[in-house]
């Protein structure tokens, strides 16, 4: 695997610090997340912080703190810089605030299903967004997790494009997300995650957008009545780690970490497809109604605007995704 360390070079040769140094004083990483402590992205961040324990002798552990306790996403995005946290859980619409290009598997309808996604994820294309995250910022990307087809929830049938026209749905704080609501005549209303169950209780906004799983944990099917399974981005959360966390450990334990990060990654994907595959029944029993869409005129509403003047991505990056098969 790749590995850019020029800022780690600096560090080392101004002999600021030492890797046994470094390794003896920093043994509980800080892994930030906005994340429920009930969902799978943290149970698998705090496996990953167990067995990382395991497998370096106790040397390194990793502290999780789920449920924006360490800030905001766009607050722990700026915490790997400042040194407040080690390990992060971001959209990658957030990191291509950092590096435009990285954006792109975070736009709407870019993918055509899971199975493009995954090849996209494991393929050169993302490796390269990665390092140019990585040269811009300092930081590595390790990894995606699967977050799920992201599905409007509200309280009418969302059928058609026109269905959209008007509604206040909120988005996450970076400017991509409201590529789907421009398209479809929306009014989109960025909100930090942890502010949305209470702006739909309190009919701030009428709608939002989140992958089932997302929708189950965070209870938003309790304050909205109908799931409209819009399927408008396939959804991932990047593991980034601090390159100066990086920096201050030697290979043997960096490459631990990095092994523990991707079989995390790697388990907690597998059980999101599968709680996908679950879920529409669990939310009919509930009483919500889940309502299938033909997603064929949401995709022709928004395909002008892929390489319009929101993109952070050139033509050239569009066509290599897009020719993945």
């Amino acid at each position: 695997m790749t590995m850019r360390f020029a800022r780690a070079v600096a560090v080392a040769a101004a002999g600021l610090i030492t890797l046994a140094g470094a390794a003896a004083s920093q043994t509980a990483l800080k892994w930030a997340h906005v994340y429920e402590s009930a969902s799978n992205y943290h149970s698998w961040a705090v496996w990953a912080g167990e067995e990382l324990a395991k497998r370096t002798d106790g040397r390194y552990t990793i502290e999780v703190f789920p449920a924006s306790s360490l800030g905001k996403e766009v607050d722990i995005n700026e915490g790997l810089g400042l040194g407040t946290v080690d390990i992060i859980y971001t959209g990658q619409l957030f990191a291509g605030r950092t590096y435009g290009p990285m954006a792109i598997g975070g736009a709407p309808f870019m993918f055509r299903g899971f199975d493009h996604w995954e090849k996209f994820r494991d393929g050169g294309l993302f490796r390269e967004l990665a390092d140019g995250y990585e040269d811009e910022s300092g930081h590595h990307v390790v990894t995606l997790t699967y977050y799920g087809l992201r599905h409007v929830t509200s309280n009418k049938p969302i059928l058609k494009p026109s269905d959209m026209q008007g509604l206040k749905i909120r988005v996450p704080n970076a400017p991509l997300y409201t590529m789907f609501p421009e398209a479809v005549e929306a009014n989109a209303t960025p909100m930090a995650f942890a502010e949305v169950y209470l702006a739909l209780q309190q009919g701030v906004v009428d709608a939002q957008e989140n992958p089932l799983p997302t929708i189950q944990f965070k209870k938003f099917y309790e304050v909205q009545s109908d799931i409209n399974l819009t399927g408008h981005i396939t959804d991932a959360l990047m593991t980034i780690v601090s390159g100066d966390t990086l920096a201050s450990m030697d290979e043997a334990d960096r490459a631990t970490l990095i092994a523990v990060l991707e079989e995390a990654a790697a388990n907690c994907t597998d059980e999101i497809v599968q709680a996908e595959k679950d879920l529409v029944a669990w939310f009919r029993e509930q009483g919500v109604n889940v309502n299938e869409v033909d997603r064929t005129p949401f995709i022709e509403a928004v395909a002008p605007l892929h390489n319009g003047p929101a993109a952070t991505w050139d033509q050239a990056t569009y066509d290599r995704l897009q020719a993945i098969k």
